[in-house]
């Protein structure tokens, strides 16, 4: 979902240096809040598993006590579950039940059916986390998640409050409002939109299609010009990109979200819910980075955030901020849990 308002003055920085380069979390007790450092270099998870969710045969991984409060951590675009391989053991450690899933289209996630949608709206990643709580039997979780990840969180917590225990939301509200999605913006900050506008093509979809590897690598140069990841870092996560729906359903989200492509009747009632752009009343910590401009200070949506709330500004980091700082962002977790 990257670049919502003001990614362009990100992109030219960039090129400006020349580089383009089962159990409810209702009864389960939140440990205490310490993040205890688990230092960076991770490169698996404790647990991979399989579960089949609604549509989806849902692959995601697992870590901490199966008695433990539960957490369910979400990647965005074009990221996957390894933004988490540093939070998840922190959390972990602390007692928590840690659920890391690949959303649709990447990784081991697939569609049970060959007829289904390659639908990337948010009421359908909304409604298939709600089916993977289900299927693990969990009944209240706190969320976290960024880019993608933070949409489906927000929309979860807007649809179904008696779901969330707590959320953690980078880069505050991003439920998409359709009609203020046909405001055209500032010349400058549109330009920061050109991967969707590109998708909006078939020689887009073509470009993307050969090309993901390092058109992803590309956006995470862009998205977090002060990360310097190496070449196995992206390569671990650049394997859930070969998933086999992931191109149909990136592409979706995007012509969706400009008015270029239809919704399922199925998400009809939750998605009329989220256009109203319903507040969100569950305890929320809201985190800004650097991608986030001259919104970072959270001022531009605190209004939509009716509970107990907190926000927290991290200077020095990109997009992927778990992966970038895995340590602030697990004591996020743990903090919004108690709030």
């Amino acid at each position: 979902m990257i670049s919502r308002r003001l990614f362009a003055q990100g992109v030219a920085g960039v090129m400006a240096a020349g580089t383009l380069a089962a159990c409810s979390s209702e009864k389960a007790a939140a440990p205490a809040a310490t993040a205890t450092s688990s230092a960076p270099g991770h490169t698996t998870f404790a647990s991979l598993k399989q579960i089949q969710a609604g549509p989806l045969n849902i692959g995601y991984a697992e870590d901490g006590p199966a008695n433990g409060p539960v957490v369910f951590l979400l990647h965005g675009w074009p990221y996957d579950i390894f933004s988490y391989v540093d939070v998840a053991p922190i959390l972990a450690a602390a007692g928590y039940r840690v659920i890391v899933p690949y959303l649709r289209g990447y990784g081991t996630t697939t569609f049970l059916s060959a007829d289904t949608v390659r639908n990337g709206q948010q009421a359908a990643t909304a409604s298939d986390l709600i089916a993977l709580m289900d299927a693990l039997h969990v009944d209240k979780a706190v969320l976290a998640g960024y880019d993608w990840g933070s949409r489906t969180a927000g929309c979860v917590a807007a649809a179904w409050p008696e779901r969330v225990k707590a959320a953690v939301l980078v880069s505050g509200y991003l439920v998409t409002n359709l009609k203020a999605q046909q405001q055209p913006l500032s010349p400058a900050a549109e330009r920061g939109w050109w991967y969707q506008f590109y998708f909006a093509t078939e020689r887009g979809v073509q470009g993307y299609t050969q090309n993901r590897h390092d058109f992803n690598k590309l956006i995470w140069q862009l998205a977090s010009p002060s990360w310097k990841f190496d070449d196995a870092t992206y390569e671990r996560s650049a394997k859930a990109f070969d998933n086999p729906d992931h191109v149909a359903v990136v592409i979706h989200n995007y012509r969706w979200r400009l008015g270029l492509a239809d919704g399922e009747k199925q998400y009809d009632a939750v998605e009329q819910k989220l256009q109203t752009a319903p507040p969100i009343t569950v305890p929320t910590i809201t985190i800004g980075s650097d991608f986030d401009g001259p919104t970072i200070d959270g001022a531009a949506y605190r209004k939509m955030f009716t509970g107990k709330y907190d926000h927290r500004i991290l200077k020095g980091i990109g997009h992927d901020v778990p992966q970038e700082d895995p340590t602030s962002f697990a004591k996020a977790v743990m903090d919004a849990d108690r709030l």
